[in-house]
């Protein structure tokens, strides 16, 4: 695993424990790379980026992602650069409050998150993808999870992702879409043997 988010380390190691899959910290791998510098204009580039330095440093295989809020009043924003809306090293309270601040004007709330998971090894890259549609509230509710939950609302749902528990996030998210899709394309190559 790529990432050094240790909130959604814990979520992916999670959603693939039920998929009889582990993933190593980078804190558990030596020749990790200290920084990856994700410049990429999309997910897919970013997880690309993130997959590669990791595989060309360690020879393991990876899987990274990048994730990112796309609300539709905002022209998408703030997309690939959701982990750092309000600033370069802005916390999840300041890119909450960035995000309710220039939305305050807007009554389309529709929202969406999407993950894009890149999985790289010594013979294959593969991609997969999740998404879950969703509307933004007025207000933070609830204290679980971390980043946007606690103003995002899954469609079909009453609650924020942070109104509910690790468990029934991980069944509607977009990161146990992606997840779930990358778990099963993996096994699916394993058994064929797929290049």
């Amino acid at each position: 695993m790529s990432s050094h988010n240790a909130d959604k380390l814990a979520e992916m190691q999670a959603i693939l424990s039920s998929e009889d899959m582990h993933l190593l910290s980078p804190n558990s791998v030596s020749l990790f790379p200290t920084e990856i510098v994700e410049d990429g204009r999309t997910l897919e580039e970013n997880a690309f980026i993130k997959a590669l330095a990791v595989h060309s440093a360690t020879g393991l295989p990876v899987v990274a992602d990048d994730t990112g809020l796309e609300v539709e009043a905002l022209d998408n924003r703030p997309g690939v650069f959701s982990a750092r809306y309000a600033g370069e090293h802005a916390s999840y309270q300041d890119n909450v409050e960035k995000l309710l601040t220039e939305l305050a004007e807007h009554t389309n709330r529709k929202a969406r998150f999407r993950t894009v998971i890149c999985y790289r090894d010594n013979l294959r890259t593969f991609f997969a993808e999740g998404i879950c549609e969703g509307t933004i509230t007025t207000a933070v509710r609830g204290s679980h999870g971390f980043g946007y939950d606690p103003v995002f609302i899954p469609e079909g749902e009453t609650r924020t992702f942070a109104e509910m528990l690790a468990e029934e996030k991980a069944q509607l998210s977009h990161r146990g879409r992606a997840l779930r899709e990358f778990a099963r394309t993996a096994k699916l190559l394993l058994l064929y043997g797929q290049d």
